[in-house]
């Protein structure tokens, strides 16, 4: 989304020090792709991996220029954002996880070129039917979301054939996604072997709360299980639900969506009614978590 991020550097200068920092790194302007686009560069893997990244790693800037003490009690992060959340948990710092992801956009971006495929979300199905129906069509289960919403990876045809039958069982849709490829499927092997390799060059140290991963929706803090676990995600499926059971046992009732945009806000709303997720991606969502933090304490 062009523009994410720009008011953010433009008002706290936390956050326009993340994006030196990563314009500096990268080689290019990540700020100026963040802020001005052009769209076209923007939603490319190879730099919206990145742009996402580092807006979310600024946002958690904003927030800690406002309230310098704010450690996290528990962190996840959907996909991309576990390198985030590992940031945020103090297990990466924000320059290894920023080489990560560069390598890792770059690394799916090649993935897909070579292997082309295509992802499609299926919405009122339960997950045993979009299974039966992953099987079927000969692709993959790759994210499941919320239990009323899965998503599929493939080849282009297996994602058309699975769309169809997907309708046929009486989906209440399902639609291809705008995406550069294949992601959480096999078709990511050569992006997960080269990650890999990036990731026995990455410190990696135990997260300072408990950390939840994609692939497994199991706590883990041994920095060896998260380099494999980091790996794995690439063609595994992101079990989100059980990721939004783990927060629900956690027995906190209040977190923090960084970066841009609300998708997880309204995937916890269908998982756990009970979690309240608050954004946090500009600078009128900093200001309103400020509040919410001053008066109910450092809610995780």
């Amino acid at each position: 989304m062009v523009g994410m991020g720009k008011d953010l550097a433009d008002q706290f200068p936390a956050a326009r020090s993340i994006y030196d920092q990563a314009d500096r790194a990268l080689g290019y302007s990540i700020s100026q792709l963040c802020f001005e686009g052009p769209e076209a560069d923007l939603t490319r893997t190879k730099f919206a991996q990145p742009a996402i990244f580092v807006t979310s790693l600024a946002a958690l800037a904003a927030l800690k220029e406002k309230i310098a003490d704010l450690k996290p009690h528990f962190a996840a992060g959907l996909s991309l954002g576990e390198f985030s959340a590992l940031v945020a948990a103090g297990s990466i710092t924000f320059e290894d996880g920023l080489r990560l992801v560069k390598e890792r956009a770059e690394a799916m971006e090649a993935a897909a070129q070579k292997h082309p495929g295509a992802m499609a979300s299926v919405m009122g199905l339960e997950e045993s039917v979009c299974a039966e129906i992953a099987q079927a069509a000969g692709c993959e289960l790759a994210n499941l979301n919320s239990p009323d919403q899965f998503v599929l990876s493939g080849s282009v045809e297996t994602i058309d054939q699975a769309c169809v039958l997907a309708e046929q069982r009486g989906a209440k849709r399902a639609m291809k996604l705008k995406v550069g490829g294949a992601f959480h499927s096999k078709l990511m092997q050569d992006a997960k072997e080269r990650l890999e390799k990036a990731l026995l060059q990455t410190n990696i140290t135990a997260p300072v709360c408990t950390f939840i991963p994609n692939a497994t929706a199991k706590a883990v803090s041994a920095p060896d299980e998260i380099r494999s676990l980091l790996a794995k995600q690439l063609t595994s499926p992101v079990r989100w639900i059980e990721t939004m059971q783990r927060a629900k046992e956690s027995q906190l009732t209040q977190y923090l969506e960084m970066g841009p945009g609300k998708v997880l806000k309204g995937l916890a709303r269908k998982c756990q009614p009970d979690l309240q997720v608050e954004p946090c991606g500009t600078a009128k969502d900093i200001e309103k978590c400020v509040e919410l933090l001053q008066k109910v304490g450092n809610p995780g």
